[in-house]
């Protein structure tokens, strides 16, 4: 009967349709990100020299293994696609758990990152910056508005993992009907490719 059902909803999803929504979402947000990075390269020009000693002051071995975890990550996303597609249940399940734990990671580091700089007085209306040069203050205020932004897609993108792999266990999402986790697998590349730009931007700018 459940199956009956099933068959029913999978008849009335535009797949099409859906698959084009979501691109259309991913286009709102890669926008709203390059406007970010049209700022910074805007003030990157104003104060190149600035921004290169606020690069210095972040932990480039932590951006580094970061950067590390998001590719294992969305390498690991889009293998659990093709592992639903092949009908490999319990592999798609332990593929999306090793994802979304890589998001914990992900988090846990940023959170220690921060962390550190918070001790070091080095935050959004902090004395040390608000008594410093312009540049700096301004490389720090984009550094934790882009990293923060890039951070909620992160919680955003676990949440969508943890959701699908829910449906995954219960089997409302098989391979027949993968599109939500196929969507869920975008998103997350999405974040993926953020990260990509914002790494050499801020850890590695000379």
């Amino acid at each position: 009967m459940e199956k009956k059902i099933d068959k029913t909803i999978d008849k009335s999803i535009d797949k099409t349709g859906v698959r084009i929504g979501m691109w259309l979402f991913l286009y709102t947000e890669i926008i709203l990100f390059g406007g970010l990075f049209v700022l910074y390269a805007a003030y990157f020009h104003k104060f190149p020299d600035l921004f290169a000693q606020g690069g210095k002051e972040l932990n480039r071995v932590l951006g580094t293994v970061n950067t590390a975890v998001l590719l294992i990550s969305s390498f690991t996303v889009a293998a659990s696609i093709t592992a639903l597609q092949r009908g490999k249940k319990g592999q798609t399940i332990s593929l999306l758990l090793f994802s979304i734990f890589c998001g914990a990671v992900f988090l846990v580091n940023k959170y220690f990152e921060w962390s550190a700089k918070f001790h070091h007085d080095i935050f959004p209306n902090s004395a040390t910056l608000q008594d410093g040069p312009d540049g700096l203050n301004i490389f720090f205020g984009l550094y934790y508005v882009i990293t923060g932004l890039h951070g909620l897609h992160v919680i955003i993108g676990m949440l969508l993992l943890t959701i699908t792999l829910v449906l995954v266990i219960k089997e409302r999402v098989h391979k027949d009907r993968f599109q939500l986790l196929e969507n869920s697998g975008l998103y997350w590349h999405l974040v993926d490719l953020i990260w990509i730009f914002v790494f050499p931007l801020f850890y590695l700018v000379l």
